[in-house]
């Protein structure tokens, strides 16, 4: 016990060079005083259990080394930070809620990786759930939003180290849901995966699974994260599937829903297999939607598009009034699932459309502009006409055009013509469109530029200085409709050929999309574009399709 209260010395004092001026204000800040008080009590109720509970871990492990995923081998693991280790002979103790609670809003509250370890290093036992969330912590707030991995700091920290070391020694031993949440965080870092730290904690997950003694929590956090060591093919996701099926969803958590809904989207190709689960989770669902945060509601509804779940009407409604709330807390990328989401479903109702004009109009230039076209192509597609957020749009475009992909011009530009409607500034942002025409002709794709082009016209904003471009043989062979030449003898000549043609044939692959319902009567467009097509000097063809593939150059 010495020598551990010596080395927990040391390591505080360590662990106090750290602090810069700016954590050094925090600690005389309330945040600060509720955590030295979180301490206290964590301590207080540690210090409760029966002496015995902790002990040096054997130095046989000493000569032991750490694999970090660039190869390198980290140093032995030291004698102090054996000392900070402990066993798990009484981890089974039933633990206060309140102080659980407290352990991990403390631990959330920390925000450097330094800060963590020298919050656990207070702690005189460390259960091994709280040990792996600990570890979890550690990677989320080191990584951050790098991709790189870990600083070499932590790979070569004593105590880190101990607290791997801790979870490879006698995986066994472990709770369950110790053993998921080590591996899930473990796997974040940069550790080769077929090192025995990770072969002995997927070896031991993988035994329990066999034995079917893993609750659904566990078989949440077990599957995504053996998705993300195997991939989506793994062969364990099934099994993972088949048990969660025989849990009562009442004890599952909405985090567990969430999470299941994320394990079917991996195999959605086998959506058949799994649809009476699926009916079960989307029934379930509809009494969890309340308490499901942004970045969940979010993911519901991105798997339930992967999932191709066009039934779930009254769920989707839900989820809807749930958007509305969560709009100004979205990330750009929720949104942007939101959005897609609504579109595939086809669902809009006018509270959310006001939640998103407010949104849009405050944040409208900070928005990114992938988003920004996603709000105008959902405006377009359910014939929304929000002279806010349209307006918006073309102002951000006005400022910010360099930001703007081809696509995502053609999703912001052609709603105007679709909704018919002319923004305010509508003199400058033609003229922008027409200057990014010029400059970028070349990077539109020749369908969509026409798309582009035919959205002006429809405003009277006729795109006149692109005729001749538009018209040119050149541009016209990249449309590909389909085009045959033949010379004077009646032999088709290459695709390449440019002279010596004598005759040619468009091949117009009709389907269903482009007649009228209930008739074989062409569409206004299509019958326009076949007319043109005749007074350019081509034979026109016409194959027509009861039915056809999403992928046929019919359906273009």
């Amino acid at each position: 016990m010495a020598l551990t209260s010596l080395w927990r010395r040391n390591f505080c004092q360590l662990a106090d060079v750290r602090v810069c001026g700016a954590l050094a204000a925090r600690r005389s800040g309330p945040a600060n005083r509720g955590r030295r008080v979180a301490k206290g009590r964590l301590r207080a109720w540690f210090c409760s259990l029966q002496p015995g509970s902790c002990r040096v871990v054997s130095y046989a492990a000493c000569g032991k080394k750490f694999h970090s995923g660039s190869g390198n081998d980290l140093h032995p693991l030291s004698e102090q930070g054996l000392s900070q280790a402990c066993n798990w002979d009484r981890l089974d103790q039933n633990l206060n809620k309140e102080d659980e609670r407290m352990f991990y809003r403390t631990l959330n509250s920390l925000s450097s990786w330094e800060e963590v370890l020298s919050f656990i290093s207070t702690l005189d036992i460390l259960p091994d759930t709280m040990a792996a969330g600990a570890l979890q912590r550690i990677c989320e707030v080191a990584k951050g939003d790098r991709d790189q991995g870990l600083p070499k700091g932590i790979l070569e920290n004593g105590l880190f180290q101990a607290l791997c070391f801790r979870f490879e020694e006698q995986p066994t031993r472990l709770s369950s849901t110790g053993l998921v949440t080590a591996l899930q965080a473990l796997i974040l870092m940069p550790v080769d995966h077929q090192s025995g730290l990770i072969l002995n904690l997927v070896a031991e997950c993988q035994n329990r699974l066999q034995a079917g003694v893993l609750e659904a929590s566990d078989l949440c956090i077990l599957g995504e994260t053996l998705i993300r060591l195997q991939g989506p093919g793994c062969v364990a996701l099934e099994l993972i599937l088949h048990q969660l099926q025989g849990k009562k969803l009442e004890t599952f958590t909405p985090e567990n829903i969430v999470a299941t809904y994320r394990l079917l989207q991996t195999c959605a190709e086998k959506v058949d297999q799994h649809q009476t689960f699926l009916n079960r989770i989307n029934n379930f669902c509809l009494s969890v939607v309340s308490y499901l945060s942004p970045k969940s509601v979010s993911q519901v509804l991105a798997a339930l598009v992967a999932l191709d779940q066009t039934q779930v009407l009254p769920l989707i409604i839900k989820l809807g009034k749930c958007v509305v709330r969560h709009i100004p807390r979205f990330t750009s990328e929720e949104l942007g699932k939101v959005l897609e989401a609504f579109k595939y479903f086809g669902h809009s109702d006018r509270f959310f459309t006001s939640a998103l004009e407010q949104h849009v109009a405050a944040h409208c230039l900070s928005l990114d502009p992938e988003v920004v076209s996603k709000v105008t192509e959902y405006c377009s597609r359910r014939l929304i006409l929000s002279k806010p957020i349209l307006n918006a749009v073309a102002e951000t475009f006005v400022c910010q055009s360099e930001k703007f992909s081809p696509p995502q011009i053609a999703e912001l530009v052609e709603p105007f013509g679709k909704l018919n409607y002319l923004p305010p500034n509508a003199h400058a942002f033609f003229r922008k469109l027409e200057n990014v025409l010029f400059s970028d002709f070349h990077r539109f794709p020749p369908k969509m530029l026409l798309r582009v082009l035919h959205s002006c016209s429809l405003v009277e904003c006729h795109p006149v200085n692109f005729m001749a471009k538009i018209f040119s043989p050149f541009f016209l062979q990249q449309l590909q409709d389909v085009e045959i030449k033949l010379d004077e003898a009646g032999f088709v000549l290459p695709f390449t050929v440019k002279e010596d043609v004598h005759k040619r044939i468009a091949l117009c692959l009709d389907g269903p999309s482009r007649f009228c319902s209930n008739s074989r009567h062409l569409l206004g467009k299509e019958a326009v574009k076949q007319r043109h097509l005749r007074l350019l000097g081509y034979r026109v063809v016409q194959n027509i399709f009861d039915s056809c593939h999403p992928s046929c150059p019919c359906l273009g």
